[in-house]
């Protein structure tokens, strides 16, 4: 899939139970896994033992699994879930009836574990059209280079060639894109004039902290 040479196939058949069978996990979340996930598949092993890549400093394997849904809607928990579960980094193909999501979650290392900060995902294609190419000279690039294919204009941000830097700096917009929401609200409903004049103030400030993002 996605163009891998077939030195990374694996092809491997995972039962959905391992992800919550003899784990301490929600009824909800097993609930989620029975109902949501069809079949899983281990589809590639990109390490440098697979392919011409370097060693990364913090990503020694990517795996690939592909996800055959029962529904277009996933509970994002399933993939925290296998995340931690397998000790290496995932990119998540989901197929729905033909099509494809890709997801990959942000992970940060800190003292050898290793912690999904933030998943990004792209709209449903068909498998050729996934925004998955394998670039890079290492295990480091390429993962980041996945990154930022599968989240697209979300890391479209000024090229900081940081990655850490950059996902804080988009998550900082999210926030303030959801303040900047909320007061046009309340700048609507208020019928004081002074009052309107105020938060109008306060707009044009969060506006200019946005723009210096």
């Amino acid at each position: 899939m996605l163009g891998l040479t077939k030195s990374t196939e694996f092809n491997k058949r995972i039962p959905k139970q391992k992800f919550y069978e003899k784990i301490n996990i929600t009824m909800e979340l097993k609930r989620a896994f029975v109902e949501q996930i069809k079949i899983i598949y281990w589809r590639n092993k990109i390490s440098p033992m697979t392919t011409n890549l370097a060693k990364g400093k913090n990503v020694a394997e990517i795996e690939v699994f592909e996800l055959k849904l029962n529904t277009k809607q996933i509970d994002e928990n399933i993939l925290h879930q296998i995340d931690k579960v397998i000790p290496y980094h995932i990119l998540f193909l989901l197929e729905y009836e033909g099509e494809y999501q890709a997801w990959i979650g942000y992970k940060e290392i800190t003292e050898g574990n290793i912690k999904v900060k933030q998943y990004y995902h792209t709209a449903w294609l068909n498998v050729e059209s996934l925004p998955c190419g394998l670039e890079g000279f290492d295990m480091d690039n390429v993962y980041e280079n996945f990154v930022r294919q599968i989240a697209g204009d979300e890391l479209a941000l000024k090229d900081t060639a940081d990655l850490k830097e950059d996902i804080e700096k988009a998550q900082e917009k999210k926030k303030i894109e959801k303040q900047i929401n909320i007061l046009q609200v309340k700048i609507r409903k208020e019928k004081q004039f002074n009052k309107k004049v105020e938060l109008n103030n306060e707009l044009r400030k969060l506006k200019k902290e946005y723009d210096k993002i």
